[in-house]
């Protein structure tokens, strides 16, 4: 796809989803039969804030599609508590000024009941004090830094995506004991990246680890060449890619074209199978954690998942993006459902050790939000990428390793909140 068909791609995406905001657009983005109303019954509203624009647009795309298919799904069973669910989307194109302004109006215009949504972890941040400012339940699907349920921890902000600490954690003995002990760091400069960074470095060094190099990729950079050299230079047994969105995919593509991955063990923390999709077969390769991953034999409610998911679009297969805007939605249907309330205490009240279902977890063990930060413990999914695997088997899972195994424990995190 040249450059003006991929930008027209991205334009009738982002018109889609924003025209399919809402239950009547759902009807026909999702091809749901959503149910008539009556006029008295007024919606329950979810503003849902996700980059549709910039390098995050592909994993914000799938946020979305995963929190519009659970309304299409809710509406269908008949609401919550009797009304119908209704979501408003706005672009926060991975900025987190624009993410603020867009909950703004979200609140003044849409007169919105929660918010959810974020993959950049800035916007995340900024939008948890928003909302902490403006006593708004807000849940993250997508803003990874550990310091959003950490030491910047908010009372109304709650995460289902992983922590850095959990998605380094979730690979580091692999990397370390199959490939070595000197690592260089490529790592998009920004507080996603540092975190990372900062984690996979408290690890290494535990155990005797060296860092040979590491560089500060501004987001949305396109030629890595002089920090590829670098990496050659400096002959690490580990590349240590974290980097995020369009920037991973640019970067790996170079890394084969340099031929570095043929001599130097590649890998790092997040991984998405949007980004296994956009590689092509030579610049498939390396060591990662997803966080989510469709292929799990034997779990009947993940099956079950997959299939209607794929029914309703044509084939495309459910990403851990898209489980994380599922799962969210019907978080706060369940808060709510608990508290029989939509006011934010009750609702924070009744998320504080909310366990996801099966059928909603889609995952083995105990994944429910932890009282004491809000963070979900949900498992991690180590692996490697196949790289003559076909769409959609791009990724081999090593294993799933449950979240309470290694999180950090709450006391340990910096989160203080006041009730908890």
């Amino acid at each position: 796809m040249d450059k003006d068909m991929a930008d027209e791609s991205v334009r009738m995406n982002r018109r889609t989803l924003l025209k399919a905001g809402g239950a009547a657009g759902l009807a026909t983005l999702l091809g749901h039969q959503v149910p008539s109303w009556g006029g008295s019954e007024t919606p329950v509203k979810i503003g849902l804030i996700d980059p549709i624009t910039s390098t995050f647009a592909a994993m914000g795309q799938s946020e979305i599609k995963g929190a519009q298919f659970a309304e299409a799904e809710i509406n269908k069973s008949g609401g919550i508590l009797g009304r119908p669910l209704q979501i408003f989307v706005e672009d926060s194109a991975g900025n987190p000024g624009t993410a603020v302004d867009k909950a703004s109006r979200l609140l003044s215009q849409n007169k919105v009941d929660f918010l959810m949504g974020t993959v950049n972890s800035a916007a995340s941040l900024a939008v948890s004090q928003f909302a902490s400012r403006h006593d708004k339940l807000f849940v993250c699907t997508g803003g990874h830094v550990d310091s959003l349920t950490g030491k910047e921890c908010k009372t109304t902000t709650f995460r289902t995506c992983s922590t850095t600490w959990m998605l380094t954690a979730g690979d580091f003995e692999t990397l370390f004991k199959k490939f070595g002990k000197k690592w260089y760091f490529l790592t998009t400069d920004y507080a996603f990246g540092q975190a990372e960074q900062a984690d996979y470095t408290t690890q290494l060094k535990k155990v005797g680890g060296t860092v040979a190099g590491s560089a500060l990729v501004p987001v949305g950079a396109t030629d890595f060449s002089s920090y590829l050299i670098d990496v050659k230079a400096k002959s690490p047994d580990v590349l240590c890619l974290l980097l995020a969105g369009n920037d991973q995919v640019n970067c790996m593509k170079q890394i084969a074209q340099f031929g570095i991955n043929k001599g130097i063990a590649v890998g790092g923390a997040l991984f998405e199978l949007e980004q296994a999709q956009a590689l092509p077969e030579a610049a498939r390769y390396g060591w990662w954690t997803m966080e989510w991953y469709w292929n799990q034999p034997n779990n009947p409610h993940v099956a079950d998942f997959v299939k209607r998911y794929t029914a309703v679009h044509k084939g495309e297969y459910p990403t851990a993006r898209v489980w994380f805007g599922f799962a969210t939605t019907h978080a706060i249907r369940l808060a709510v459902e608990k508290a029989k309330s939509l006011e934010t205490a009750k609702v924070v009240k009744a998320m504080e050790g909310l366990v996801l279902p099966p059928e909603i977890a889609l995952q083995p063990g105990n994944v429910f939000y932890r009282a004491q930060d809000h963070q979900l413990m949900l498992g991690m999914f180590p692996g490697h990428v196949i790289q003559t695997g076909q769409y959609p088997n791009l990724f081999d899972v090593s294993e799933i390793v449950p979240g309470e195994k290694i999180a950090l424990p709450a006391s340990q995190t910096g989160c203080m909140l006041s009730h908890a």
